[in-house]
C-alpha cells in the first residue's frame, strides 16, 4: 500500500523526568512542525519540579501522562500505549527538533513505502561552548548513502556512523509492538537495545543526510558511559550476542559488538580508576576482540593514570585546534 499523508498518522513521545528548564523548548519545537503531528503525549516520569506545570500551559495541544519514576524506556512505552497514531516519534525532553523534522521523514516514507522504521542525521549542541556541528558531515552522508534514502542494513552501518538518534526516529507502532518496545527497567542503553531487536527482523531503515534535531549534550540527566553503565554495557553485549544467533544474525552483530567495546574501552581510559574494569571487558570478550586489541588495552592499562594523563593532553590539543570531529560532553553520574 502506498503511503499517503493521510496514512501517516504521528503520535509524539516526550518522556520527561525534571526538565523543567529544557520541556518548554522541547514540546516548541513540536508545535513548530511544519508538517504538525497528529497528537503531543508528554510522559512525565515522577517529575519533583515543575515539569508537568510547565506542560499544562499548552492546554489542549499537549496531553499530559503522570507515572512513577520508571526510565525513560518504561515512559516511552507508556506512550506507545497511549498513543493514538501509527507511527510513532520520540523527543527527549531536553533536546529539540528542527523545523521540518516530521515533514521531511513524511515526504521520506512516502517515496518509500516499504519502510517500517527511519531515521537520520542531527546536529549535536555543546551551546555554552558555542559548538554545534552535525554528528555527520552532510556531504559524507550523502556519499556513504550514494544518492540513496535508506541503510540496507543498520548493524553494519551502526560502526560507520550511521546510528541515528532517539529524537529522529521515527518507527510504525506495530513494529514496537512486535518487538516489545524498551527493555522495562533498563536505564541505560535502553534506545540500542530497542534498535538492535528490530534490526535483526527489519536490516533496512530509512536515512536522511540533513539533520533533523538538535541533541543538547549540556542538559542535565546524561550519563557518560566512561563513568557509569560498564556492567550495563557488558549485559548488553552478551544478551545480544544471543538473541543475534537466535534471529541468525550473529555474523552481522559480531562486527558491531566490537566496535561498541572498543569505543566504551577508548572513554574509559581517561579515567584511571577504570582500568579494572577494561580488563574486565577484555576476560570476558576474550572470544570476540582481535588478540591486537586486547594486546593494546592490556598494555595501556598497566600505566593507568599515564595513560588517562596522555588521553586528557592529547584531548586538550585536539580542542585547541579544533581538530575533534565529534564533541563531548563533560560526564555526569547519574541518571533516573
Amino acid at each position: 500500500m502506498t503511503k499517503t499523508t493521510e496514512s501517516i498518522r504521528i503520535s509524539v513521545v516526550i518522556p520527561a523526568y525534571n526538565k523543567e528548564r529544557w520541556i518548554s523548548r522541547a514540546i516548541d519545537s513540536v508545535l513548530s512542525q511544519t508538517r504538525p503531528a497528529e497528537e503531543v503525549l508528554v510522559v512525565d516520569d515522577g517529575s519533583v519540579d515543575q515539569t508537568g506545570r510547565m506542560a499544562e500551559k499548552y492546554g489542549e495541544k499537549v496531553r499530559i501522562i503522570r507515572q512513577k519514576n520508571a526510565g525513560p524506556g518504561d515512559a516511552r512505552n507508556t506512550g506507545i500505549r497511549e498513543a493514538g497514531g501509527n507511527w510513532i516519534a520520540f523527543l527527549d525532553a531536553d533536546d529539540q527538533w528542527l523545523p521540518e523534522k516530521l515533514q521531511l521523514q513524511t515526504e521520506h516514507l512516502q517515496r518509500h513505502p516499504d519502510l517500517t522504521w527511519t531515521t537520520g542525521n542531527y546536529t549535536e549542541c555543546l551551546c555554552e561552548s558555542k559548538y554545534r556541528a552535525p554528528a555527520l558531515s552532510e556531504q559524507a552522508c550523502r556519499k556513504q548513502l550514494d544518492g540513496k534514502e535508506a541503510l540496507a542494513d543498520y548493524l553494519s552501518s551502526y560502526a560507520k556512523g550511521f546510528t541515528g538518534h532517539t529524537d529522529t526516529m521515527l518507527i510504525r507502532r506495530d513494529l514496537l509492538e512486535q518487538v516489545g518496545g524498551f527493555p522495562p527497567g533498563l536505564r541505560r542503553f535502553e534506545d540500542l537495545d530497542l534498535w538492535l531487536r528490530i534490526a535483526y527482523l527489519y536490516p533496512k531503515i530509512g536515512f536522511l543526510a540533513v539533520p533533523l534535531a538538535v541533541h543538547h549534550l549540556e542538559a542535565g540527566g546524561h550519563v557518560s558511559v566512561l563513568y557509569e553503565g560498564n556492567q550495563v554495557g557488558v549485559d548488553l553485549i552478551e544478551r545480544h550476542l544471543k538473541l543475534a544467533a537466535r534471529q541468525n544474525r550473529l555474523e552481522a552483530f559480531q562486527p558491531l559488538a566490537v566496535h561498541l567495546l572498543r569505543r566504551w574501552m577508548r572513554g574509559m581510559l581517561f579515567d584511571p580508576q577504570q582500568a579494572v574494569h577494561i580488563r574486565a571487558m577484555l576476560s570476558t570478550f576474550s572470544d570476540l576482540l582481535p588478540a591486537s586489541v586486547q594486546r593494546q588495552y592490556r598494555w595501556l592499562t598497566a600505566f593507568p593514570r599515564g595513560t588517562a594523563a596522555g588521553c586528557h593532553a592529547v584531548s586538550k590539543i585536539l580542542r585547541l585546534f579544533r581538530l575533534r570531529r565529534r564533541a563531548v560532553r563533560k560526564p555526569v553520574r547519574s541518571r533516573t
